[in-house]
């Protein structure tokens, strides 16, 4: 499910001379608050500042590379080079210069949804050449080759996008897909398909959409370590039913056959075979005689001499770790990993690495937290350990034997970057500052981190550090001076409190609040934010963007609060969820509700609750299960049955309905709809290809039959993404609009 939260994620780029709190106290009275409106904080320059994505240093270590957005155009994306030998910037390409402007095909517009970068133009991804000459760059569609020296060779011209592109291990060749067909060629010279057109509903090289859209496999195709071998999935989606998609938009509507695997139904067949570059000497892949799986990841050997496939079954409760002879295709289990507890799931992953020695670092919840363990010559030995979660590998210095990663040890809601070694995995070292929610990347060989910080009072900022943690270099220094885009509103900007309350079981759940400047004896309303389901954690300690403050600017105190269900706090945290969706997202989203009413400065009359895609599911759930508890409540691009929903994400949680029929109408949000009483806006794209419209027809339907007034706003032409530098501005002006026709107003 696409997880939309109203944080704005954690990107690479910005960094802060010093934090908000220690800013000059005359500042205030000498610059008066500047009104933060809705247009203004989705308008150009960001006001969190440089946003770049994509950071990279070239395989020599000389280069760092990166996508940096325009200050005139926030969602366009350059590519920029940084010598650090010279000290010098450039930009290697610029994506206006070079783009043709050429539409998109269809195929990769969906491809950069299920990639969570639809809003993003110019350059979104790149990568470099085995010798560190240059970098293969997407753009409008075609590809092309920018040299470090300045010249740009184009790769491809044509009417239909290239589709995945990748520089083969060695940098020989240059691969895409085209056609449904796995295109190959030498750098420079003419692609040919290597495999066969087999008709609409087979596909090679490309990941099945669950794949894309639920396990965070965006490719079909893998390249060997030597250039001799590649791996390309196949997969057959005619049995997948077909959903008829209407993209209404405001000039047209265009239809779609859209081959969306609905939970209980029909996926699609996968298949996995291994050819040389020219598609000589194709073998089939062993997956064994159940074809009803998922093929979660493939990686090579670090030598070329095997091919590891990870294997899950339907349930999502077993996943076996196949060990492939790519001559053969002939395979073999390696291991077995098992959901952590009875009425479990597993969760896929890419925090895993297979060493040069055979050995694997590999991520599991199995002792009911996410640690990491080694596995080597059938042994396995857990490196991390305790009550708290690894939540990312970061990279592996081989040589030296040291792990790094990021996790929660030392605070839950701020994540920081750690090291262990591998002969004394006990000792684990902090790289980061407490004072920030951190994270990091690292070059391949493990040798230089690039971090990423930020807290509530400092956007974020990034760095190159040495393994110890040492900064060595600014990325973008971005230091929230004068000339920093969000300096004319730093007059208002407002802390933030944390805390916990209890669940009905006693665990405890933590919150978030913003509240803004408040007089004695009033009382203000809530805007009360939340996304509910499994997956994001919505209450850290990290930047969050001008939009939370842009609310509390209008007399709203903003509040948050993660339930059981969300991610990073273990097993136990998760496991309620479980055939229950629906239920104790929706019971500890009222604890939180209940919280705030017995608060003296919180209008208990005035508690509205605001949702997206799963939130805007649960928004509807607490509608009907507690009439009267909220003022008002917001539901966007809300999944309102879950029969209409894909099969990977509804059945990791939920099972097959056949086979959970009772489970599915309790989580279903259509037949409590009449027992809506409270205001309810209903938000929705009209060309949405994740939470299909359907879902918002039928809850409309409902509520009409039982003659449930409700509000609603439309947007066509946008799918399950609705936002934009106007779009957004209006999506949020009509929520407050609402909010304020029905009486959910600060005080006078």
């Amino acid at each position: 499910m696409r997880h939309l939260t109203f944080a704005t994620a954690l990107v690479l780029g910005t960094c802060l001379a010093a934090p908000l709190a220690a800013q000059d106290p005359t500042q205030e009275t000498e610059n008066a608050p500047m009104e933060l409106t809705f247009e203004r904080v989705f308008a150009s320059p960001d006001l969190t500042g440089p946003a770049p994505r994509k950071v990279k240093l070239s395989p020599d270590g000389r280069y760092l590379t990166l996508l940096r957005n325009r200050e005139d155009d926030r969602e366009r994306y350059d590519l920029w080079a940084y010598d650090r030998e010279a000290s010098e910037w450039t930009m290697l390409v610029d994506s206006e210069a070079l783009g043709t402007g050429r539409e998109l095909s269809e195929d990769e517009k969906m491809q950069r949804e299920r990639a969570r970068v639809g809003s993003l133009k110019g350059i979104i991804d790149y990568q470099w050449t085995e010798d560190g000459s240059g970098v293969l760059v997407p753009l409008d569609g075609d590809l092309y080759l920018a040299r470090l020296g300045g010249e740009v060779l184009r790769l491809t011209d044509t009417e239909e996008s290239e589709l995945n592109p990748a520089l083969s291990s060695k940098g020989g060749y240059v691969s895409f897909v085209r056609d449904r067909q796995l295109w190959v060629g030498e750098v420079g010279g003419e692609a040919q398909p290597i495999t066969p057109k087999e008709g609409e509903a087979i596909r090679w090289g490309e990941a099945e959409f669950v794949a894309q859209e639920e396990m965070a496999r965006l490719t079909g195709y893998w390249w060997g370590p030597n250039d001799q071998r590649i791996a390309v999935q196949r997969f057959d989606e005619s049995m997948v039913g077909i959903v008829t998609r209407a993209a209404i938009g405001a000039t047209g509507t265009k239809v779609f056959d859209q081959r969306y695997p609905v939970a209980g139904s029909a996926n699609a067949v996968v298949e996995l075979f291994v050819m040389d570059p020219d598609g000589e000497n194709r073998v089939k892949v062993d997956l064994g005689e159940e074809t009803d799986i998922y093929l979660a990841r493939v990686d090579w050997a670090p030598d070329g001499s095997a091919l590891y496939v990870q294997r899950q079954n339907r349930e999502q409760t077993v996943l076996d770790m196949l060990k492939v002879d790519p001559v053969t295709g002939e395979s073999e289990v390696l291991f077995t990993e098992r959901a952590a507890m009875d009425d479990y799931w597993i969760n896929l992953g890419d925090d895993y690495k297979w060493l040069d020695d055979g050995s694997l670092i590999w991520w599991s919840e199995r002792d009911g937290f996410g640690h990491l363990y080694r596995y080597s010559e059938g042994n396995w030995t857990q490196l991390t350990s305790g009550e708290w979660v690894v939540t990312k590998l970061v990279g592996i210095d081989q040589q030296a034997g040291r792990v790094f990663f990021q996790g929660t040890k030392d605070d839950v809601l701020a994540q920081q970057v750690y090291s262990l070694d591998l002969a004394d995995p006990g000792t684990i070292t902090r790289l980061t500052d407490t004072d920030y929610v951190n994270s990091a990347t690292m070059d391949a060989k493990g040798q230089t981190l690039v971090v990423t910080r930020s807290n509530d009072d400092t956007p974020p900022h990034s760095y190159i550090a040495d393994q110890q943690g040492n900064r060595l270099a600014w990325i973008e220094e971005n230091a929230l001076d004068a000339d920093h885009p969000y300096a004319p509103f730093l007059a208002s900007h407002r802390p933030t409190q944390y805390g916990t309350i209890p669940a009905e079981d006693g665990t405890p759940l933590y919150w978030e609040m913003v509240t803004p400047e408040m007089e004695p004896s009033k009382r203000y309303p809530v805007y009360y934010y939340h996304y509910s389901g499994p997956g994001p954690q919505v209450v850290n300690k990290g930047w969050n963007g001008a939009l939370r403050q842009a609310i509390v600017d209008k007399g709203y105190i903003w509040f948050a609060l993660d339930n059981r269900g969300s991610a990073n706090r273990g097993v136990a945290f998760e496991q309620p969820l479980y055939r229950a969706m629906g239920g104790v997202e929706v019971r500890d989203q009222k604890t939180g509700a209940e919280f705030l009413k017995t608060l003296d400065f919180v209008d208990p009359d005035k508690i509205a609750i605001d949702g997206w895609s799963y939130g805007g599911y649960i928004t509807l759930k607490q509608l009907q299960a507690d009439p009267g508890l909220y003022a008002a409540g917001i539901s966007g691009a809300p999944v309102t049955k879950w029969e209409l929903y894909d099969t990977h994400y509804t059945e990791r949680y939920m099972g097959k309905p056949q086979e959970n029929a009772e489970a599915y109408e309790k989580a279903s949000a259509i037949p409590d709809a009449a027992k809506i009483s409270d205001p309810l806006l209903i938000i929705h794209g009209m060309a949405d290809d994740n939470v299909v419209f359907e879902n918002a027809t039928e809850v409309i339907s409902a509520m009409q039959e039982a003659n449930v007034p409700f509000e609603m706003m439309l947007y066509p032409g946008y799918t399950h993404r609705v936002s934009g530098e106007q779009i957004s501005p209006h999506r949020y002006n009509t929520v407050f609009r609402f909010l304020e026709a029905h009486g959910v107003t600060p005080p006078e």
